[in-house]
């Protein structure tokens, strides 16, 4: 399975880890390590997570509080279209998926 990041959910990332760059060096680099390491998961198991907005797909982080959101095409690529931290507002949210 191949996977792409759309440029938002690119900027989703660039900002994560300067949010946790910012609480404590070194701490970004790792968040960026460990989300990208749950995306490349998407190679062997998208489609596996439950669908939890329109037709995406939600997987959550295993380290951080954020999920990606992600929908699968043609069972050939997952395009991840946001890395959303699950603390921010409901309605933030969805008008970001939108």
């Amino acid at each position: 399975m191949k996977i792409e990041l759309i440029a938002l959910a690119e900027r989703d990332l660039i900002e994560g880890f300067l949010f946790y760059e910012e609480q404590e060096s070194g701490l970004g680099h790792y968040f960026l390590s460990s989300l990208s390491s749950d995306i490349e998961s998407l190679r062997l198991y998208a489609g596996i997570h439950p669908i939890r907005y329109r037709h995406m797909h939600r997987m959550l982080s295993k380290r951080f509080p954020f999920a990606v959101f992600y929908s699968v095409s043609n069972q050939e690529v997952a395009l991840v279209h946001a890395v959303v931290d699950c603390r921010k507002d409901p309605a933030w949210v969805r008008e970001r998926l939108d």
